[in-house]
């Protein structure tokens, strides 16, 4: 009689090693047989985004060559998520399906609808924590509420229990007698047609699994320095390992304890100076999921109901013009542009560019976050809503909406030298740094040696950023009065 399979169902934890989903199939002692669906509709109006899909057809890759390693193989099925499952069931006469949590909201709504169809089929089905270091329920107000403010969930996190280590990549998997069939990689069509991806191609060693030297190069060289190159765009200051966090290719307790690691002090107690800058931002992360397992409308609505009426814009233009990293500011479309071609940005010129985009131009927040969906690599629904919200000036613990960021003086102090801006911009890298942040000021003489024709090689500012500063106050006051 054939043995009953336990299957995994591999989601954004596509990894072995602090993988408790699959630790608890090898544990069960049946074949294993490792299982990713391909069901992108059931993720309601956030399925992956274009640059997440060209990552993903390179994590997948990677993952089946890591399972081949170790005496398995991954298999690939597309369609209705409950149905694949059930024929995967019929086909290996599985048992029990173990998967690994995720928090959005309608994921979690599909997640509880095919526990509870294959618990009613007499399956064991079981899901863990792989993708947090604290899970949302867990850390509460004294009241039992849920968090607003970070500074207190960031110490009430810190009084947790230490997250536990990371559970070692099985050496072996048993494999089921005959394997069900499985879909080509390349029938997904995860990659587009038109190859837009080359940048992220070559700004990423895809086909290899980088993380893990992404980490050691990070604690080693960059951890001392992190809480004063962080803000640099101009210098390789951050670990850039959130692509891996977020697919699932890297776990955070992995992370976690790595940073810990390098700091050479006990576990316990608050972090050392030298990683808690870092670990200050892991937990930010761990805040971001907080707010969108408790609050899930925030992924389209303003936390802070005040702005639920705030007279936006309506400019398709200067939308275009702000993707396409041709706003006339340097800083600004030297973000836009690195973004459209590697598919991440820098932290600090995320937040640069979406105080321009919500506060100069006045366009919504939610055009800005569906633009960042689909074209970074690290597209996180969690961490892109608490971003746009917090630079909006409308969510938890957001930045006052009257912090506006001036795109001249954040170009002049963390890109002092304007070597990102050459870098992304290059039709202004021939600029003294005096003029490189602001090129409207330098004198005619000096943009003639550069080569440059403000509105024909370098586009006119859309707009005068102290105008666009005193109009987006006075929308800010008409709505705080409206409100009232």
């Amino acid at each position: 009689m054939k043995q009953p399979a336990a299957i995994v169902w591999f989601r954004q934890d596509l990894r072995l090693d602090d993988n408790p989903a699959l630790e608890a199939a090898v544990k069960s002692g049946k074949p294993v047989v490792p299982v990713f669906i391909w069901d992108p509709d059931s993720e309601g109006d956030w399925s992956p985004g274009a640059a997440s899909r060209s990552w993903l057809h390179f994590a997948l890759k990677k993952l089946d060559k890591s399972l081949r390693a170790v005496g398995s193989r991954l298999v690939l099925h597309e369609g209705p998520t409950l149905e694949c499952l059930e024929k995967l069931i019929d086909d290996t006469s599985a048992d029990s399906v173990f998967w690994n949590r995720r928090y959005e909201p309608a994921v979690i709504a599909r997640d509880t609808k095919i526990k509870t169809e294959l618990s009613k089929r007499g399956l064991h089905v079981e899901s863990f924590n792989a993708m947090l270091l604290f899970e949302p329920w867990t850390v509460k107000t004294k009241t039992a509420t849920p968090y607003k403010v970070f500074t207190p969930f960031y110490r009430a996190c810190l009084s947790q229990p230490e997250p536990d280590d990371p559970i070692s990549a099985p050496q072996k998997l048993k494999s089921p007698g005959k394997w069900p069939t499985s879909a080509k990689l390349e029938s997904l069509k995860l990659l587009p047609r038109i190859h837009w991806d080359t940048g992220i191609r070559e700004a990423w060693r895809l086909d290899e699994p980088e993380e893990s030297s992404l980490i050691d190069r990070f604690v080693q060289q960059g951890l001392a320095g992190y809480p004063e190159a962080r803000d640099r765009p101009d210098v390789d200051g951050t670990s850039r390992v959130s692509p891996y966090l977020h697919s699932g290719e890297l776990s955070p307790r992995r992370l976690w304890h790595a940073v810990r690691a390098a700091t050479r002090r006990p576990k316990t107690g608050p972090p050392p100076k030298a990683a808690e800058g870092y670990l200050r931002e892991l937990i930010w992360r761990e805040f971001a999921y907080h707010l969108l397992f408790h609050f899930p409308k925030t992924v389209s609505e303003p936390l802070n109901a005040g702005f639920a009426k705030f007279a936006w814009r309506k400019d398709a233009g200067g939308l275009k013009a702000w993707q396409k990293g041709q706003t006339g500011y340097p800083i600004v479309d030297a973000g836009m542009r690195q973004l459209w071609t590697t598919g991440w940005m820098h932290n600090r010129v995320r937040m640069i560019v979406g105080s321009f985009l919500v506060k100069d131009l006045l366009l919504p927040w939610p055009e800005g976050a569906k633009w960042f969906w689909d074209t970074l690599v690290d597209a996180d629904l969690a961490n892109n809503t608490l971003g746009w919200q917090w630079v909006a000036g409308c969510g938890a613990d957001a930045a006052p909406f009257f912090r506006i960021f001036n795109p001249i003086r954040q170009g002049e102090k963390f890109d002092p030298e304007g070597n990102y801006v050459r870098e992304w911009v290059p039709e202004l890298s021939k600029l003294p740094d005096r003029w490189i942040q602001k090129p409207w000021e330098a004198p005619e003489s000096i943009l003639k040696d550069a080569g440059i024709d403000l509105g024909r090689t370098y586009p006119q500012r859309l707009v005068d950023h102290d105008e666009a500063r005193a109009r987006a106050l006075e929308e800010f006051k008409k709505s705080r009065e409206t409100a009232e």
